[in-house]
């Protein structure tokens, strides 16, 4: 992180614009946008979300700013030793200020050592690498810093005055980072996991997660573990940029460079009103609007062609179709408000009191499956979680194949 950059992103805490920054400083709003977001990286928390369009600042920008302000009072001091600040502070060449801060803690552990030489062994770096660093320093500032002598590199007066400036700029950003990297070892211990959106608190989803908390918690693991329900979409954008170590999913499309794992196999079955009499799917999709999980689902995705193949001439050609990507919303529209909708055998056998199950003419499977990331933690959870769905699924589903198939195997058999 470099002191420009730390300029900007306090201005849009301050102001709650990217684009009045971009403007008031004479940048792109790509650059200004890329110095808020290096800084809730180096911090390891969110500060801005975007609302409606609008950059909307959040709690914990305030209190960043706080620890931001001797940083800026600093940055303008440095401003004025090196020339660019007169009655108010040089913005354009202050946002531009290129010096980062390891580069100043590294002038910092020079002055310290009283040596290049000595700096370099116990920062690990090669002494040509901090030699140039240092003379680019000083060439920015426009001041020489050191005076080099026999016995080692000795500060001069304006190498004190920046010395100064520097420690009160580190002091004050490693007060910052110790609460962030706080938070990044809580985080690290804490094992996340992400799952497609269960019916209901009775569902197997809910219950594999349930049985998933209460064993790995008497098991005392180091790691804590966290919950969160998304989409299909958003479980898989959530385990490529790092959010969630597992995800419990109807398609593991587009998730190839992750480990993954079967989780349990099932049918896609139809669920109706209750007090519904239609005895075929064409029927029930012919005689009702559709509620079902959006294309982007792997269930939604088969549940929308198997619908228009059985319906070709079906009214309105769609306009009565709902995607929904909340299964507790598909179910209520189901059992009190007419609709049909399409689920895996599995997820509506807990719900079989509110609704009524019909078989599709033709066996369609499906198949649920866990991916998850390189953690050795994660490939542990993975396995209770699989444990716990064959146990909880055995229980109501008979292993979640229908009575007619069980049926022709033993025949067969």
């Amino acid at each position: 992180m470099h002191l420009g950059a730390l300029f900007i992103a306090s201005h849009v805490l301050t102001s709650g614009s990217v684009r009045e920054t971009a403007r008031r400083f004479q940048l792109s709003p790509s650059t200004v946008s890329t110095a808020i977001h290096n800084l809730e990286t180096e911090l390891a928390m969110k500060l801005t979300e975007r609302a409606s369009g609008e950059l909307a600042t959040l709690i914990a920008s305030g209190r960043v700013l706080e620890g931001l302000e001797p940083i800026m009072a600093a940055i303008g001091e440095l401003g004025q030793w090196a020339g660019h600040a007169g009655a108010e502070i040089d913005e354009a060449w202050t946002s531009r200020i290129p010096v980062k801060i390891v580069t100043m803690e590294r002038f910092l552990e020079v002055a310290d050592q009283g040596s290049i030489n000595r700096a370099a062994r116990r920062l690990r770096l090669g002494q040509p690498q901090l030699s140039l660093q240092l003379a680019n320093l000083e060439k920015f500032l426009k001041h020489r810093l050191f005076e080099r002598q026999a016995q080692g590199s000795v500060l001069t007066e304006e190498g004190r005055r920046a010395y100064q400036i520097f420690m009160a700029i580190s002091q004050a950003w490693n007060d910052l980072k110790s609460s962030a990297d706080e938070r990044y070892r809580r985080t690290a211990r804490s094992l996340r996991i992400g799952s497609i959106i269960p019916t209901g608190s009775e569902s197997w989803v809910a219950r594999c997660l349930g049985s998933l908390v209460s064993e790995w918690n008497l098991r005392r693991n180091n790691n804590a573990i966290s919950l969160v329900s998304m989409t299909a979409d958003d479980l898989r954008e959530a385990l490529k940029n790092g959010r969630i170590d597992v995800a419990i999913l109807d398609s593991v499309f587009g998730l190839e460079n992750f480990r993954h794992r079967e989780l349990l196999q099932t049918d896609m079955v139809v669920i109706a009103p209750p007090d519904s009499t239609e005895t075929s799917v064409a029927e029930l999709v012919a005689g009702h609007p559709i509620c079902m999980p959006s294309p982007r689902t792997g269930l939604g995705h088969a549940a929308m062609a198997f619908s228009y193949e059985r319906a070709p001439n079906r009214r309105l050609r769609g306009q009565d179709i709902t995607a929904a990507d909340s299964l507790p919303v598909i179910v209520d529209l189901v059992a009190n408000h007419g609709y049909v909708s399409f689920l895996g055998r599995v997820s509506a056998m807990p719900i079989a009191d509110k609704v009524r199950i019909v078989d599709l003419d033709e066996h369609l499977p499906m198949s649920y499956h866990v991916a998850f990331n390189h953690r050795k933690a994660a490939a542990d959870a993975c396995t209770v979680i699989i444990e716990a769905a064959a146990r909880i699924t055995s229980e109501t589903v008979a292993r979640t194949i229908r009575p007619a198939d069980a049926g022709a195997r033993e025949t067969a058999a």
